[in-house]
């Protein structure tokens, strides 16, 4: 079976080279452009700029947002309960690319922001509402997840139950959420390319306009595919450096102190 998979996988690989050989596009003339400072310049590096923008936009409101409805879906009081999950189930059934093009036409007809900056807006708006959703189901799960022992011991110690959510279940909860988070920060990453849908200018759209531009469709893709492939490595990278930095301080933390020899200070026990 394996090797069946295999010879299907190479026969697959040749018919693919051999169409695109015949049509020209593996030539060293398709990856010229891409060795002049005006194609970057003109086309890639604004949409580097575009993407990294959105990206790092919806990912700070998107934790912000799935934070505060995260802690609300435990929150003690009912209303708040409620009132959060209804708006973490609504904007998780809503598609981004809707919430985007919703977002994009009401900033438009409201003037709520200048024109050249509406799309990017959308863009945010709409990857901020669902990440934002889908991080606070990702919280309530880490939270819940902690044993019952550790809620019950800060309610001991006197703390009420926003202190015992801040000070000791939620630092406890991010370091196993970071994995899963991560993953959805990714997804962050890789959906501005939505925004295409609205005019916004970012990596996927700029791909296409240079495969237009000079007739070198894969070459264009290949190079925005080698570009969002490292910016989701750096972000996985930077994630998973704080993961175990996070787990290193905790251990620490719960490492006993050493016990000191009785005795007066500066004199040798024997």
């Amino acid at each position: 079976m394996s090797a069946a998979t295999v010879v299907a996988a190479g026969l697959l690989g040749w018919l693919v080279y051999s169409r695109l050989s015949a049509k020209g596009q593996l030539t060293a003339q398709k990856w010229t452009p891409f060795l002049t400072t005006d194609l970057w310049r003109t086309y890639v590096l604004p949409g580097v700029a575009g993407t990294l923008t959105a990206a790092a936009w919806s990912i700070g409101l998107a934790l912000i947002l799935g934070v505060a409805l995260g802690i609300g879906r435990l929150s003690p009081s009912r209303t708040v309960r409620w009132a959060c999950a209804a708006t973490v189930e609504f904007f998780r059934a809503i598609p981004v690319l809707i919430m985007m093009i919703f977002a994009y036409f009401v900033y438009g007809l409201l003037n709520v922001f200048p024109p050249q900056q509406i799309a990017l807006a959308g863009v945010v708006t709409g990857l901020t509402l669902y990440n934002g959703a889908v991080i606070a189901e990702i919280v309530r799960a880490g939270v819940n997840a902690l044993p019952r022992g550790q809620g019950e011991a800060a309610a001991a110690l006197g703390l009420g139950w926003g202190k015992s959510m801040w000070l000791v279940l939620l630092p406890q909860a991010v370091t196993a959420m970071l994995p899963v988070l991560v993953s959805q920060l990714v997804v962050v990453l890789k959906d501005t390319a939505i925004g295409y849908q609205i005019t916004f200018v970012e990596m996927v759209r700029q791909g296409t306009v240079v495969g237009s531009q000079y007739s070198n469709y894969l070459p264009a893709l290949l190079v925005i595919a080698a570009l969002m492939i490292s910016g989701n490595l750096v972000l996985s990278a930077g994630a998973f450096g704080l993961e175990r930095r996070l787990r290193r301080a905790r251990h620490s933390t719960l490492e006993p102190a050493p016990i000191e020899p009785e005795g007066t200070p500066g004199t040798r026990v024997v």
